[in-house]
């Protein structure tokens, strides 16, 4: 039996996805946003590859495309990112998922005679990034079932074309895009390999982490009602000032992460009149909070309206909350939180554990209640969304090593649930 070190080339990995970026990108980084023209470039380069395999390839009701191994059993290990990009973004973030699943098909392709113990799905969901339309993880989120139709059908992009008519340019019938939940028979386990785009694997000089989980969010606008005046005649004892109220926030949702953890940030501030010769009547900030345990977000949210409503009072103002958007955390499969340990301390030496706070698409098939797990590789200055994202290319090669093994270890999990 052929062994996976004699087969597994991360190599031929890191090539491809430097071919990938000489094909859809330019000067100013990635532009495979999903559904344009340069989105469909890539697909059909990935298609080209999976050709030299003997798998299936389909797309399901929602766009996402699904390349399928058969195997001895019908359960299936899928392992899954995205081909799309934001605009001018980076060469790794969400390819290196897919690229790594394509390798590890390759070996077990290979070591199994093309016949492995279970089917082996490899997936490239549909818009994953929102960056078009402003809807994340939509492939993901039909997938699951828990897409919401009625927002998604109003979206638009900035010229104006709606998501749905974008849609049926690829094929794609809006109303149906739920279809897609067909996909999840027999599915068995799924994988998700993503760099951290953040600097914590960085600052700690590792490779690789398991991922616990995606955090919860809670984002909200709070605005502070004060009252406009002249900013010559009236006293700084006798104003109303709803940028004070607001500016006070700032430093307090730092204060609020040090005692209960996870990350806040206020994100914008709108004021009016907006003029310099008056006191501000009105102040606008969004704030966005996120942790990974459900008790610790509803403290910390707990904790930034008392602050608000304190701070108000002293400034002489009031203020109001409007919900934005709201997610519950959604920890991954203990098991495979585990097995995904095992594989990097046997990589690298070294496990750290950590949560996401940027969601993925391994967020929703966790929510449609197949067992999942993410690994994260280090990405260097901590950034991402950005055409100098980089990761060093030894970690490239560990994190599809990594994966591979952790393939390995939850095809026997599956075998023996």
């Amino acid at each position: 039996m052929t062994t996976p070190s004699q087969t597994l080339d991360p190599q031929r990995t890191i090539a491809e996805l430097k071919n990938l970026r000489e094909i859809t990108g330019d000067e100013n980084g990635a532009q495979r946003v999903a559904f344009t023209e340069t989105w469909a470039k890539a697909r059909n380069w990935l298609k080209a590859i999976m050709s030299e395999l003997p798998v299936s390839e389909t797309t399901d009701a929602a766009g996402n495309l699904w390349f399928t191994l058969p195997g001895e059993s019908e359960k299936c290990l899928i392992i899954g990112g995205h081909m799309d990009s934001v605009p001018n973004g980076g060469w790794l973030d969400g390819c290196l998922n897919v690229m790594a699943g394509v390798e590890i098909l390759r070996r077990l392709n290979a070591q199994y005679k093309g016949k492995p113990p279970v089917t082996i799905r490899v997936v490239d969901w549909a818009d994953e990034e929102g960056a078009r339309f402003g809807k994340s993880l939509f492939g993901s989120s039909a997938f699951s079932g828990n897409l919401n139709m009625e927002e998604a059908r109003g979206l638009t992009d900035k010229d104006g074309i709606s998501l749905v008519d974008a849609l049926a340019e690829f094929g794609i019938d809006f109303e149906n895009v739920k279809q897609a939940t067909a996909e999840q028979a027999n599915a068995a386990a799924y994988l998700e390999l993503h760099i951290e785009q953040g600097p914590v694997l960085l600052d700690l000089d590792l490779p690789l982490a398991v991922v616990l989980g995606t955090c919860g969010v809670e984002r909200h606008r709070i605005t502070f009602h004060g009252q406009a005046a002249h900013s010559g005649s009236t006293p700084m004892d006798r104003r109303q000032d709803a940028f004070l109220a607001a500016a006070r926030m700032a430093p307090e949702i730092y204060e609020i992460t040090r005692r209960n953890g996870g990350v806040c940030t206020i994100g914008s501030c709108k004021t009016k009149p907006g003029i310099v010769t008056s006191v501000v009547a009105e102040c606008e900030i969004t704030l966005d909070q996120r942790h990974i345990d459900a008790e610790s977000l509803k403290q910390m949210l707990y904790e930034a309206d008392d602050a608000s409503m304190r701070f108000s009072g002293e400034a002489g103002c009031e203020v109001s909350w409007e919900r934005i958007w709201q997610i519950a955390p959604e920890p991954f499969h203990p098991e495979l939180i585990d097995h995904c340990g095992q594989a990097i301390h046997e990589t690298c030496g070294v496990v750290h554990r950590m949560p996401s706070g940027p969601l993925h698409d391994a967020a929703e098939v966790s929510l449609a209640g197949i067992p999942t797990v993410m690994m994260f590789v280090q990405s260097l200055h901590g950034i991402s969304h950005n055409k100098i994202e980089d990761t060093k290319e030894e970690h490239i090669a560990q994190s599809v090593v990594a994966m591979d093994k952790l393939a390995d270890k939850t095809i026997a999990w599956i075998l023996s649930h």
